[in-house]
């Protein structure tokens, strides 16, 4: 997640909050943002730009496996 998906999320939160001064409404806004960066930095995520390029390369080796496998049947059948 970056920094606007918490910004947009901890927004949401004081939304559904009873109305607060803009003083202190501001303050609960900051620090929800704050303990949910703290609780998923916890987990072990990755991006989403990570995740696609670990895709993208897994699918260029189950290619070449692919390709590999055919290899050495067709040898096999020789």
């Amino acid at each position: 997640m970056n920094k606007l998906d918490f910004e947009d999320i901890a927004s949401k939160i004081t939304q559904i909050l009873p109305p607060a001064p803009g003083a202190i409404k501001t303050e609960i806004e900051d620090n929800i943002r704050r303990i949910m960066q703290k609780s998923f930095e916890k987990f072990d995520l990755v991006t989403r730009e990570e995740f696609d390029i670990q895709q993208a390369v897994l699918q260029r080796t189950r290619i070449k496996l692919e390709a590999l496998e055919a290899r050495i049947d067709e040898l096999e059948n020789k």
